[in-house]
């Protein structure tokens, strides 16, 4: 018999797993965990990032256990070593950084991940922090609250850009900034698209689409916007050279990873005019702290790393994870598998 552990957390619900699961496992036995995010930060567990709750109470939860299924439960090399049955292990998010693939294939675990999961929400969300910075949504908001009507926003120097016209850049063209591309599209916007790793032929699914080297992309873009994945390789990606080569009046936006880019960069031309606007809903350390630069900056809008937020987020995620659960016990390859050689090993 088959027995599957549910780690949900307070986003993607145990519910909501063994709800989509119990279908397509006939006769399994199921556990449950309840990780602390987002009520807690995630973070660092061990040598996995982005983790929630501890190697212990995992440990714990997997004696017996033939899958796991989470969003975010640590996957260490300690876990793995007390967890001798655990075979499957499904993480319901675009990347699995909280799982030790190297310490998983040692041990014959699969390791699945979901990607696009949060596609369409992320894109959604890129674009209203692009209009919430440019059409200053928070600052006005806050006026109006305090009982103040500003009417000198209408100032000439005091407004910015429509999309529609506009040339939009787009640093990344996975699931998420293919996504962006067709809603600015619909706005009536051009696109430039910077990223070594998509052809001609991968652009076609968005539009009119240019595929340009990240310098042009820069000097051409009136709004710049992050959706590359953070690796050793794209640390600083926007470098302050790069961003310095932003035409006058920009807007910059990053709702992928804080590491991508060079915030006191921004801030600085934040402070000094040079760009219009900025919104972010990431950063170099989560949660923001106190005296983070970005607090006094003028003309930011932040959100807390809630982009990829919404319902249908949370049901693709358990579709996703039930559809690898489905496959692994019909006997069938993964869809999505991080560290595909385990699988070449038991075959």
């Amino acid at each position: 018999m088959t027995t599957i552990l549910a780690a949900g957390d307070h986003f993607v619900r145990n519910s909501l797993l063994t709800d989509r699961i119990r279908p397509v496992a006939p006769g399994a036995t199921f556990r449950e965990l309840t990780l602390p995010w987002p009520v807690e930060p995630f973070g660092a567990v061990a040598e996995v990032d982005e983790a929630s709750g501890t190697e212990d109470q995992l440990i714990e939860a997997l004696d017996g256990v033939d899958i796991c299924v989470t969003q975010m439960a640590p996957l260490t090399e300690r876990v793995l070593d007390a967890s001798p049955g655990l075979r499957l292990f499904c993480v319901g998010r675009g990347g699995p950084v909280n799982a030790n693939l190297a310490a998983a294939t040692r041990h014959g675990v699969a390791v699945t991940f979901a990607p696009g999961r949060n596609a369409i929400a992320t894109a959604e969300h890129t674009v209203a922090l692009m209009l919430a910075a440019t059409r200053r949504v928070p600052a006005t908001h806050q006026d109006l609250s305090a009982g103040v009507w500003r009417g000198d926003y209408y100032d000439y120097d005091s407004v910015g850009p429509e999309l529609a016209g506009s040339t939009v850049g787009i640093v990344g063209y996975g699931a998420i900034g293919s996504r962006v591309a067709r809603i600015v599209h619909g706005f009536g916007a051009r696109v430039l698209v910077a990223d070594p790793y998509v052809g001609e032929a991968g652009l076609a699914q968005a539009g009119p689409v240019e595929l340009v080297g990240l310098p042009e992309l820069m000097r051409r873009s009136s709004f710049v916007t992050l959706h590359a994945r953070a690796t050793p390789g794209t640390e600083r990606l926007l470098s302050r050279e790069l961003i310095g080569l932003m035409p006058p009046g920009g807007v910059l936006v990053n709702c992928a990873r804080g590491s991508l880019l060079d915030y006191d960069a921004v801030c600085d031309a934040l402070d000094e005019g040079r760009l219009f606007g900025a919104a972010f809903d990431v950063y170099p350390e989560e949660p923001l702290p106190s005296g983070s630069r970005l607090r006094r900056t003028p003309h930011v809008v932040m959100t807390p790393h809630l982009a990829g937020a919404s319902k249908q987020t949370a049901h693709n995620a358990c579709a996703l994870v039930a559809g690898e659960v489905a496959r692994f016990l019909a006997g069938r390859a993964p869809a999505h598998c991080a560290n595909p050689e385990v699988l070449r090993t038991r075959s």
